[in-house]
């Protein structure tokens, strides 16, 4: 049954990834502006400007782009940066290890916040304790992350000089110094993920209490929280799952405000500055990477739920 069920999953993996390569070029090619025409600034040199095309690639015909493009992909070969003049796969390696350490470090903080508070809200349902927490998560959801990050600026950098307001020496300086760089841009990221995911751990607790299998565990002898822990909770974090996969691809992709706050080398900057410079072999692969991402993701936790719940590998099989 698992392998039905994996099998249908992988073939909507790959034709996902193929339909989004495809939108992801003709977007990019449909974008006004010449490339070569940027590189060439203030000059009228139209000999000039065509030979630039003819070394970047862009006389070719779309099609022979596209290809060109999405084999080199596949073999590690994502082209040369039309700025940095640099493979791009070396450029985006260098940001990634700014901003996949961010995402991990801000998913974990948010988790670690969100579950237990999640918890303690449901299981004190319509006390003073869930009013408090509940409202800190809808204040936490309404307000910006950047909102947080200028706030932690100023108090943690500013006010008593902990952290440094900004900038990532790298992790050759150390491991300890790279992490204490990304506490404050990860808290800033995690807060407002926190209350978003502990609003959904709540709700998805009180829905698995009022199950009959809950009910028949209580009344066995369980207490509410013994129930609550040996067999709701297991069952309760299947949407918490879908939310922690969007957020980690939200995180990855949606840190440019906060990577511009702190100064940080990361994805998220990058793509921001390439797309004002025109570099659209960097613009294409970043995206694609972050598209992929997300459908990788989407399906580790597909995956998670059918060992989960065996209904969904049943369903597989029908």
């Amino acid at each position: 049954m698992m392998g039905a069920y994996l099998f249908k999953r992988t073939l909507s993996l790959i034709i996902t990834l193929i339909v989004a390569s495809i939108v992801i070029f003709i977007m990019i090619e449909v974008v006004p502006g010449d490339p070569a025409a940027f590189m060439m600034g203030l000059s009228d040199n139209t000999e000039a400007a065509n030979a630039v095309r003819t070394e970047l690639g862009l006389d070719a015909s779309a099609w022979q782009r596209y290809f060109t493009w999405i084999f080199g992909m596949t073999s590690g070969d994502f082209g040369i940066s039309y700025t940095y003049r640099i493979p791009v796969s070396e450029l985006i390696g260098q940001r990634l290890l700014v901003s996949v350490p961010l995402t991990l470090y801000s998913l974990i903080l948010s988790t670690m916040i969100a579950i237990p508070v999640g918890i303690i809200a449901a299981s004190r349902r319509g006390s003073f304790v869930d009013t408090v927490l509940m409202g800190l998560a809808q204040v936490g959801v309404a307000v910006p992350n950047f909102w947080f990050a200028i706030i932690l600026v100023l108090f943690f950098s500013t006010s008593l000089g902990w952290f440094s307001a900004g900038g990532f020496l790298g992790w050759d300086a150390g491991f300890f110094q790279g992490l204490k760089a990304l506490t404050l841009p990860a808290i800033s990221l995690a807060l407002p993920q926190a209350a978003i995911l502990s609003r959904i751990m709540r709700s998805s607790i009180l829905d698995v209490m009022d199950e009959d299998y809950i009910r028949t565990a209580r009344a066995k002898g369980l207490s509410k929280n013994q129930a609550l822990i040996d067999h709701g909770l297991r069952n309760a974090m299947i949407p918490v799952l879908t939310i922690l996969g969007l957020q980690f691809s939200f995180l990855l992709a949606g840190g440019i405000i906060i990577e511009s706050i702190f100064s940080l080398p990361g994805l998220g900057r990058l793509v921001f500055q390439s797309i004002a410079q025109r570099d659209l072999i960097v613009v294409k692969s970043i995206v694609t990477l972050l598209v992929f991402a997300v459908v990788m993701i989407t399906f580790f936790v597909d995956m998670c739920y059918a060992l989960v719940d065996p209904r969904l590998r049943e369903g597989a099989q029908k």
